[in-house]
């Protein structure tokens, strides 16, 4: 298979997931850490570390360190014309889907401070 072939599918398997596709929409609000995103969606925090390191490896998310804290963020999408392209898509897809919204309205709530025990 060619690079472009495998690299097209990598990027497409990393939004397969809707866990993965919610956390591009909270990362277009803003940048967050890995105990903020397990509390917005719930989900254990091996799964969420999971889900960000397929998202970086399509070229859809990066992290920061910043003292103890660990930011991830959207990328550019400059190592990747998919992620790019999708990422550009993704800002106006599925902006009234209920779950995206329930989970977008809960941001401000989500305080690092509060949970992540530091």
């Amino acid at each position: 298979m060619g690079e472009k072939i495998k690299d097209f599918i990598n990027v497409m398997k990393a939004l397969s997931d809707p866990n993965r596709v919610k956390i591009v929409k909270m990362l277009q609000h803003k940048d967050m850490c890995v105990c903020e995103i397990r509390a917005a969606l719930q989900i254990a925090q091996p799964s969420v570390s999971k889900h960000l390191k397929i998202l970086e490896n399509a070229g859809f998310v990066d992290f920061k360190k910043e003292g103890l804290w660990v930011n991830y963020h959207l990328t550019d999408g400059s190592d990747s014309p998919y992620a790019a392209s999708l990422l550009g898509n993704l800002r106006h897809w599925l902006e009234d889907d209920s779950e995206i919204t329930e989970i977008v309205e809960k941001l401000p709530e989500i305080r690092r401070g509060e949970i992540c025990g530091r």
